[in-house]
């Protein structure tokens, strides 16, 4: 996952809240708060790279470790590179906002896509993840895994929706927990001359290959998935208390450091104990089992394992809603993905994050190495664009040490730029043809919303002086249904509006328009009625079409009441014809649809 953006962080870009009383993000919190992709990433990356080594034998699963030493060298070249971006963007705002200041729109907009796909990956791959260790853990839901996804994603887009939102005090305890279990797994593990449970399930059986630099690139590409999350703690420097870039640099170097560290034991103790792909088994139990034996210390770190997979997936409801409001502000989404609830959520981009993941879920059957090949191509593309972005900042920035700087994020970028190239092309034909596919698609969606809402600020002359306003002959139309109080409610609210008011009655197929025509002539309630046949026998369109053709030059105010139901399945009863008759009216020009609703006894 990449980017987070935290309740506590201004727009990319947009000034720091000095004035805010809560308290900001220290160092221990900041890595709990913000790290949560990167460590839970410990769950899935090792397995990655596992997989893909057994193709070639026990010789090929030798080589974990050296494939896992170049992805932490690569790690920290982005750590390094991270606390630079750091420095120069103390607002945040991440790769998108990089690539807006110095790189373009455009490219802004590619990173804003990449920072999509790697939102909702994130929460399909961490409740694959964390699903998968529980189901290692208990087997006999191994069965139910789709089920137990789907039902923990609903669990939490509900709560998102209800606007449950954690600090990140309250992640502190989980991360500490599993980050000292898995320390705990590695030092027993290296003090063990033989696995505590010898592996007793069937092995997966893969048809052997030679050792050869394509599979180790696909190794490498396969385990870069680790990487996801590292740059989440430069996106939010706004969060952390002061001095905020010195605490966000230490945080980031931390993060650094735990996962480089967790990275390194678990690949060496996947060689000392001839680690294999198990069905049904992750990589971390087999290691914690080997290690800490079938005991309480197992479930422990399963179990945790499990809640902290969880709330990783939780950080992308805060991440994505909030980089969709940024992107709809800068009309490149639609409006509403801005429009914010009472509780401060936004909902349409919760929903869009929830349904696309239950979509990946689904598709890939709930299983988490399906997933993991398609996550890593966006993070370093947004890896990628940040660097390249840093580049140009450091050229026209001229600071002290600005040469090493711009050398440093260089590197960075070519560096970043090959591993997107291998990764993209050592997964193509496992998946990564459909991010290849989807990341432009975006860019060129968000593109054509963006030139709509250009097209529709001409429309409505933005940034013009419009001449004076003036007034123009106005007529009311009331549709009426019968001779009741409602339509009592609705003429007296017409005639408050003007003078020259027209009644409509639609004629429904079989209705007698006798009956009506005496009831109103019997109430005279001195506004002239007009009675129009259905045809079609719907009452929308021929109260348009009489609209349209009756009053050309003439602005029209139709005035629809409607009895406003009580809340709850209440809302269920009502015909719901003034639904109707709106759909229709809005399209007509110099019209405008009033709605009177009236309130039950």
């Amino acid at each position: 996952m990449t980017d987070v953006l935290p309740d506590t962080a201004p727009a990319p870009g947009g000034p720091v809240d000095t004035s805010s009383p809560r308290r900001g993000l220290t160092v221990a919190t900041g890595l709990a708060g913000l790290s949560l992709d990167a460590m839970a990433s410990v769950a899935y990356g090792p397995e990655s790279i596992v997989l893909v080594l057994a193709a070639a034998g026990s010789a090929g699963l030798g080589m974990t470790l050296p494939v896992t030493v170049a992805i932490v060298v690569l790690l920290t070249v982005l750590i390094a590179s991270y606390r630079q971006v750091i420095a120069a963007f103390p607002n945040g705002g991440g790769a998108y906002a990089v690539a807006r200041a110095h790189l373009g729109h455009r490219t802004g907009l590619v990173a804003a896509a990449s920072l999509i796909v790697d939102y909702v990956l994130n929460v399909a791959v961490s409740i694959a993840a964390g699903v998968a260790a529980l189901t290692s853990a208990i087997p006999a839901l191994l069965p139910y895994t789709v089920w137990i996804c789907l039902a923990v994603l609903l669990g939490i887009t509900a709560l998102n929706l209800a606007g449950i939102r954690e600090s990140a005090r309250a992640f502190m305890a989980p991360t500490a927990v599993f980050v000292v279990g898995v320390l705990v797994v590695i030092v027993a593990g290296l003090l063990r001359s033989e696995p505590a449970v010898a592996g007793t399930a069937a092995t997966t059986v893969t048809s052997a290959r030679t050792i050869g630099i394509l599979l180790l690139l696909k190794a490498f590409s396969s385990g870069c998935s680790a990487l996801t999350g590292v740059e989440a703690i430069a996106n939010a420097v706004p969060s952390f208390e002061q001095p905020r870039v010195r605490k966000a640099q230490r945080a980031e170097v931390a993060l650094g450091v735990l996962l480089g560290v967790m990275l390194l034991g678990l690949a060496t103790l996947i060689g000392k104990f001839a680690i294999h792909p198990v069905d049904g088994t992750t990589v971390l139990s087999q290691l914690t089992a080997a290690a800490l034996g079938h005991g309480i210390a197992y479930y422990i770190v399963q179990f945790d394992t499990v809640v902290l997979l969880a709330l990783a997936a939780n950080t992308s409801y805060g991440g994505l809603p909030t980089l969709a409001k940024i992107l709809a502000e800068d009309n490149c989404l639609p409006h509403r993905f801005a429009v914010a609830t009472p509780r401060q959520v936004y909902r349409y981009g919760v929903l869009a994050l929830g349904i696309s993941s239950a979509v990946l879920l689904i598709a890939a059957n709930g299983n988490m190495n399906a997933l993991v090949p398609l996550f890593a191509i966006g993070v370093f593309v947004g890896f990628t664009i940040a660097q390249a972005g840093m580049v140009r900042h450091w050229l026209g920035d001229h600071v002290h040490g600005w040469r090493w700087r711009l050398a440093l994020n260089g590197f960075g970028a070519v560096l970043t730029l090959v591993a997107a190239i291998v990764t993209t092309a050592m997964k193509f034909t496992s998946g990564a043809w459909l991010i290849v596919f989807v990341l432009p698609l975006l860019v060129l969606v968000m593109e054509r919303i963006r030139k709509q809402y250009n097209r529709i600020d001409g429309c409505r002359g933005t940034g013009c002086l419009p001449a004076p306003p003036r007034a123009t002959g106005t007529v009311i139309v009331v549709p009426v249904s019968e001779v009741s109080e409602l339509s009592r409610e609705a003429l007296s609210a017409a005639l408050s509006l003007g003078h020259d008011i027209v009644a409509v009655h639609v004629c429904l197929p079989g209705e007698n328009t006798t009956v009506f025509t005496k009831a109103w002539e019997a109430w005279h309630p001195e506004v002239r009625l007009e009675i129009i046949d259905a045809g079609d026998c719907s009452v929308g369109a021929p109260v348009a079409r009489y609209v349209r053709d009756n009053f050309d030059g003439r602005r029209k105010v139709v005035l629809i009441a409607e009895v406003d139901p009580p809340a709850g399945w209440g809302r269920l009863l009502p015909s719901h014809r003034s639904d109707e008759l709106e759909r229709q009216l809005r399209r007509l020009p110099d019209t405008v649809v009033c709605h009177l609703r009236v309130q039950p006894a």
